[in-house]
């Protein structure tokens, strides 16, 4: 993981909604000198993409600003290696590269409104943690999803991504129990890569997203975050094969397919659903 250095922290308006703003000074320096911009860092919120694609999200949603700009950004980036076991050999077989890993991105967001004392801090919490649930739009397409949240800060590099965790460290209170301060550690996930190529002779689900099954996962679950219907998850299974929903193997891959193929029991090209993965 590489930490980038970044300016101190400046303060911005609470509550704006203009991404950039003009630090304070005259124009009289030396030779008519311009003020120096300083850009404020902001999250910027979309809806899902509904069509599957992994490039171009929906509708913007708004922005989440940052009260200060983070002092310090954390950026990550990995390789995917698979390593077949070499049974009767002393030595471990060699690495095979599987691809990359999505970038990821870590920072802190510090909110404080210990002067007027009321519930911005509250507020602006409330919306990072809605960052994590699914957005009113993708329920009604059944395709539930959260929204997709884009870092923008000057001149870094920007990637579409999901807000995988947030965090809220609340360290000052009102009198009255009110949290008047925050810390907000934000983790960001890129959404990358274009669907797999399927060749269109051979007849396959076309998949619109893959999960990695972890322990505690229910196909009812899955159904729910990723479509909204909680009673898709016997499609669910049936695109993959799964012959018993109580037996998920943690570290296995789920092929989910779009709504409409689910609904239909075949992909577009009217093929059988072949199978992908199954509960051992």
């Amino acid at each position: 993981m590489a930490t980038v250095a970044a300016p101190a922290p400046a303060k911005g308006a609470v509550g704006s909604t203009n991404p950039a703003a003009t630090a304070a000074g005259g124009s009289g320096g030396r030779g008519g000198e311009k003020a120096l911009e300083l850009s404020h860092a902001y999250l910027e919120l979309f809806e899902p993409s509904l069509d599957g694609s992994l490039d171009k999200p929906g509708p913007r949603l708004g922005q989440i600003d940052f009260q200060f700009n983070p002092k310090e950004l954390t950026m990550g980036k990995s390789a995917s290696w698979a390593r077949e076991k070499a049974k009767g050999n002393g030595k471990a077989g060699p690495p095979q590269y599987t691809g990359p890993m999505p970038s990821k991105l870590s920072l802190e967001m510090f909110f404080d409104a210990s002067g007027k004392q009321d519930d911005a801090v509250v507020q602006r919490v409330k919306a990072l943690f809605a960052c994590c649930t699914p957005t009113e739009a993708s329920l009604k397409q059944k395709k539930a999803s959260p929204p997709w949240v884009m870092f923008r800060w000057g001149k870094l590099t920007e990637f579409h991504a999901y807000v995988s965790s947030v965090q809220a460290k609340y360290t000052l209170f009102t009198a009255a129990g009110l949290p008047v301060r925050a810390i907000c550690t934000v983790t960001l996930e890129e959404i990358s890569g274009d669907p797999p190529k399927q060749n269109p002779s051979s007849g396959g689900l076309v998949p619109r997203r893959v999960h990695t099954l972890v322990e505690g996962d229910t196909l009812a679950g899955i159904a729910y975050r990723e479509y909204g219907d909680p009673s898709l998850w016997r499609a669910v299974a049936a695109a993959n094969g799964i012959d018993d929903p109580m037996r998920l193997r943690p570290g296995s891959s789920l092929l989910l397919p779009a709504v409409d193929e689910l609904a239909s029991g075949t992909p577009a090209n009217g093929s059988r659903m072949p199978e992908v993965v199954r509960g051992a």
